[in-house]
């Protein structure tokens, strides 16, 4: 199965299924002399896990990550890193019922059209439980980039209708609710909504959005892998995604040129703008300012609701999907909104140290 590695020069490439014995990552391309545990990681792991809430699945996993290999006595060695993390609470009898049956939303048929076989215990590498190897992977990315002065902070903006305004958004809230939305009023009015999901057996979808501190400008290349390209590319291969804009994105296409510009100002021998409606990004490329992503997650698509669909055999049926799943995919994927977008800057930052000779110069400089 290709497909599995991101990443051009800081790369991750994730393995194993929702229901096998183990789940995991390879990461390569981190340098040398970084400071890194499991301690690192496992705060970005608990972030996602399941049975945080009532608004998650109720699967119980610790997710309790191992170091395999790329550190000794504490600092990565520059040579591939790998982690794993255990499966325990596997219920693969709770998806005997759709083993010749396409759940609708979910990737069955796309899979099956594609191998002509799929791993039917909870979706195998098309389930939500892929995104572990790629937060552990994301939280060594955070780690090299606050080593840089570069921030992540990410959020849930909105679930269904219920989107926070940006003059009500409190950052300091975000760990203080099981949403991770920056307004505790807020999160209960989506609190509210989800309850009644819940009662009609249904999911709901949201926005996360995402806020990168501290870029310079100049990172990214101005052609295929733009800074927001590389972002956007990161983003959307989660699952549930389906959607990504920097900045204003889709709103900039209802203003006018002179609204949706940044004006440039020069203050103490400093290039600064008066908005950001770019989202910190010009041309593909940094532009030093606050980088501004969101990403657009559609509802759970295992609900309890009757749902037409057809077997294998090409036979319609009614399908009710059975099994431990959020109502709710949100709060869970903010992390992995975050870990994808730090695997992104970080591989770019490392891509930029060739961009000048005199940089190249320097560094090889005796």
């Amino acid at each position: 199965m290709s497909g599995s590695t991101f990443g051009r020069l800081f790369t991750v490439t994730t393995w194993g299924e929702s229901h096998g014995p183990a789940i995991g990552a390879v990461i390569d391309g981190c340098p040398a002399g970084l400071p890194l545990s499991a301690k690192d990681i496992q705060p970005y792991l608990n972030r996602r896990k399941p049975g945080q809430s009532r608004y998650s699945t109720a699967r119980q996993e610790d997710d309790k990550v191992q170091i395999l290999s790329g550190v000794f006595e504490g600092f990565t060695t520059g040579t591939p890193i790998s982690v794993m993390i255990y499966n325990h609470d596997q219920r693969s009898r709770d998806y005997s019922n759709v083993m010749d049956t396409y759940r609708p939303g979910h990737a069955d048929y796309t899979y099956d059209a594609k191998y002509g076989f799929r791993d039917y215990r909870g979706g195998g590498r098309s389930s939500g439980r892929e995104t572990i190897g790629r937060v552990a992977a994301g939280a060594i990315a955070s780690k090299l980039l606050a080593s840089l002065g570069i921030r992540l902070t990410a959020y849930t903006r909105s679930i269904g209708a219920f989107c926070i305004p940006e003059d009500e958004t409190d950052l300091s809230c975000i760990f203080q609710n099981s949403l991770y939305m920056p307004s505790m009023e807020w999160a209960k009015k989506a609190s509210e909504y989800l309850e009644s999901c819940i009662k009609e057996l249904d999911s709901s979808g949201g926005t996360i959005e995402c806020l990168i501190d501290g870029v310079p400008a100049g990172i990214g290349d101005p052609v295929f892998e733009k800074l927001d390209a590389s972002l956007a590319k990161a983003v959307m291969s989660i699952g549930a995604v389906k959607g990504v804009e920097i900045g204003e994105g889709f709103a900039s296409s209802l203003l006018l040129g002179s609204q949706n510009n940044d004006p440039f100002y020069c203050e103490n021998g400093r290039l600064s703008k008066k908005s950001n409606h770019a989202g910190g990004i010009l041309g593909g490329i940094s532009d030093g300012s606050q980088i501004i992503l969101r990403a657009a997650v559609k509802p759970t698509a295992s609900i309890s609701k009757p749902q037409q669909t057809v077997t294998r055999n090409m036979e319609n049926t009614t399908l009710t999907v059975k099994g431990r799943h959020d109502p709710v995919i949100v709060p869970r994927a903010v992390v992995v909104v975050e870990a994808m977008a730090a695997l992104a800057v970080a591989d770019a930052m490392l891509a930029n140290m060739s961009s000048r000779l005199e940089s190249i110069q320097t560094f090889y400089k005796r």
